[in-house]
C-alpha cells in the first residue's frame, strides 16, 4: 500500500551573533517565509531503494539513487551533493534504526522556495524535515552529520523571530517580538557570492581563541538584547555598526559597507562574511534603495515584510 507524507520547514537569516553563536553568544535569528518541502512516497517493492529528486525554483537541482539497506550511492548527477546527503541519511539511520525498511522503495522529492545559493538554509531545512519524518531530535541529526550551531534548525520550526543560544552545547530558544517600527527601512540584498558556511565556520574555529572572545561575546549579547527592544532607527543602526566592527576585528576583514561607500545608511553582513545576503538600513525610499543595488548588478532584493515570517502579526 502506497503512503505519501509531506513536511515543510522555514529558511533563516542570522541578524546578530554570526560565528560567535558557536561560542555561546545570544543571536537574533529570523525565520523567513521561503523554505523547503519534503515529500515522501513509499510503497512495497522487491527492489528496495531511495530515489531522490531535489528541486530548486523552476528546475531540477540534483538527483541521486541510494540502495537499501546499505545506503550506497548507485546513481547521481552531483557526487558532492549526493555524498553530503548520504551522510545525513546514514546518520538518520543510526538514530532511527530500521526507519528505511528494506522491503520498500522510497521516492523522495524536495522543493526549495529559494535559490540554493542564497544561504537561506537548504541543508538545515532538509535536516528539520527529515528529523520530523523520522521522529528524532533534529539537533542531534545536525551535530552527528554536518555540524553547526543549530540556530538554522531552530528557525526551521519557528513561527516568529528567536534569540538562540548554545548553553553548554544545548540549544536555548526564546521567541521574541522583533517587529521594529522602522522595518520599512530594512532591506535584504543578495551579494551573488555564495559562501560555504562549513568552510567559513572551520576557518573561524582555526583562528579564534576562546579566552579572547569573552568580552566580544558579552558585547554581542548586549547588542542582541538592545536590538530586540529598540524601535529607534538611529539606535538600531548604531547597534548594527558596532556589531560589524566587532566581527570585522575578530575575522580580520573589512566590513561589507566598505564596498558601498556612497550608500546612505548602514549595511551588515549576514551569515558567512563575503557573500550571501546583506542587511541594508536606510532612510532612502524603498525604490531608491532597490535602484541603488540594481545599478551595481544586485537585483535580488526583499523588504522586511516580504521576507520575514512573523505569525503573530500575519492575517
Amino acid at each position: 500500500m502506497q503512503q505519501t507524507l509531506l513536511f515543510k520547514a522555514n529558511g533563516k537569516l542570522l541578524i546578530t551573533g554570526e560565528y560567535l553563536v558557536l561560542r555561546g553568544a545570544r543571536a537574533l535569528a529570523l525565520p523567513v517565509k521561503l523554505g523547503q518541502s519534503l515529500q515522501i512516497n513509499e510503497f512495497p517493492d522487491d527492489q528496495p531503494q531511495i530515489i531522490w529528486l531535489a528541486k530548486a525554483p523552476g528546475r531540477d537541482w540534483f538527483r541521486a539513487h541510494f540502495s537499501l539497506p546499505d545506503l550506497d550511492i548507485t546513481a547521481t548527477d552531483d557526487k558532492k551533493k549526493a555524498a553530503k546527503l548520504q551522510l545525513i541519511l546514514q546518520t538518520l539511520n543510526l538514530l532511527a534504526p530500521g526507519h528505511f525498511q528494506s522491503e520498500k522503495k522510497y521516492i523522495i522529492e524536495t522543493q526549495l522556495d529559494f535559490e540554493p545559493e542564497w544561504g537561506f538554509g537548504s541543508s538545515s531545512t532538509l535536516i528539520a524535515n527529515l528529523a520530523s519524518w523520522a521522529k528524532i531530535n533534529p539537533y542531534t541529526l545536525l551535530q552527528l552529520s554536518i555540524g553547526g550551531s543549530g540556530y538554522d534548525v531552530a528557525c526551521a520550526f519557528a513561527e516568529n523571530p528567536i534569540v538562540y543560544q548554545l548553553d553548554k552545547l544545548r540549544p536555548s530558544i526564546e521567541e521574541v517580538a522583533f517587529r521594529p517600527t522602522y522595518r520599512d527601512k530594512m532591506f535584504f540584498v543578495y551579494l551573488g557570492k555564495k559562501q560555504d558556511s562549513a568552510i567559513s565556520v572551520q576557518a573561524f574555529k582555526d583562528m579564534s581563541d576562546d579566552n579572547n572572545l569573552a568580552d566580544s561575546i558579552q558585547q554581542i549579547n548586549d547588542i542582541t538584547e538592545n536590538l530586540v527592544s529598540t524601535n529607534s532607527f538611529e539606535y538600531g543602526c548604531k547597534l548594527i555598526e558596532k556589531h560589524e566592527q566587532l566581527i570585522a576585528a575578530i575575522l580580520g576583514k573589512e566590513p561589507v559597507k566598505m564596498q558601498f561607500p556612497d550608500f546612505s545608511g548602514t549595511i551588515k553582513s549576514l551569515g558567512a562574511w563575503g557573500g550571501d545576503f546583506i542587511l541594508a538600513m536606510s532612510e532612502w525610499p524603498e525604490r531608491e534603495v532597490k535602484d541603488y543595488f540594481a545599478a551595481k548588478g544586485l537585483k535580488t532584493f526583499f523588504t522586511f515584510d516580504q521576507l520575514i515570517k512573523i505569525k503573530s502579526f500575519e492575517k
